[in-house]
């Protein structure tokens, strides 16, 4: 795998370069985000390791162009932020993940593999749960015929979430599409549950998540049972 790095912290990035080849992994490195933007559009890396605190762009500038660009390679941000709104912006920006600082190396290198085995959601026929369509192959969502924006972590949640409507679906299981495991951060799990709440229930008269206290989420139009 070749990983793009773009951290301006001169011995984080050699840590992080050194434990990641160590691992298997090619890395490239740019200490500001203007370079590092320039490289992610012009390269051909598989993943992205974004700090948010850069010179020149910030994390999120260099994401958003990233996706206005329609460059669809994982972004796992590297962050000292770690409030709800922050992880909100990065994740509408266009963020697949997030490290708040300080981090363990083993958890970057196994959410790195996650992310890389989750870059497409599983390929089919579109999904619907009342007016809400997902068309997988072209990562368009839909409701009441009006494009709805998700994320890409929403996007492997909604899935999930609409394949097994209208039954709840558990949170190891969300975690297991978000990570490829059955365990993750709870916190970024309620952030990206968030997230998909406000794409796809707020600007709509009828909510179709629902939490299931202690057990997960289900998908579902109540009304219609």
């Amino acid at each position: 795998m070749r990983v793009l790095l773009i951290e301006d912290n001169r011995d984080l990035a050699t840590t992080l370069w050194d434990y990641l080849e160590l691992h298997g992994f090619a890395v490239d490195h740019a200490y500001d985000g203007m370079t590092g933007l320039r490289l992610a559009l012009t390269g051909t890396h598989d993943l992205i390791v974004l700090d948010l605190g850069l010179p020149r762009l910030d994390g999120l500038e260099v994401c958003r162009h990233l996706r206005a660009a329609q460059h669809d390679m994982p972004v796992l941000m590297l962050t000292a932020r770690e409030t709800l709104d922050d992880k909100l912006r990065g994740f509408a920006e266009g963020a697949d993940d997030y490290l708040v600082k300080p981090f363990a190396m083993k958890e970057l290198v196994a959410r790195l593999h996650a992310l890389h085995r989750r870059v497409q959601p599983l390929l089919g026929a579109p999904l619907q749960v009342a007016d809400l369509e997902y068309d997988a192959a072209r990562f368009r969502v839909r409701r009441g015929g009006v494009s709805v924006t998700v994320t890409r972590a929403g996007l492997r949640l909604l899935e999930v979430l609409m394949r097994r409507s209208p039954l709840v679906v558990s949170h190891a299981d969300l975690a297991r599409a978000l990570w490829g495991e059955a365990v993750g951060d709870p916190n970024a799990m309620r952030t990206h549950l968030h997230a998909l709440r406000q794409a796809i229930d707020k600007p709509f008269e009828k909510p179709l998540l629902h939490s299931v206290h202690g057990i997960g989420y289900r998908l579902a139009d109540d009304d219609a049972s």
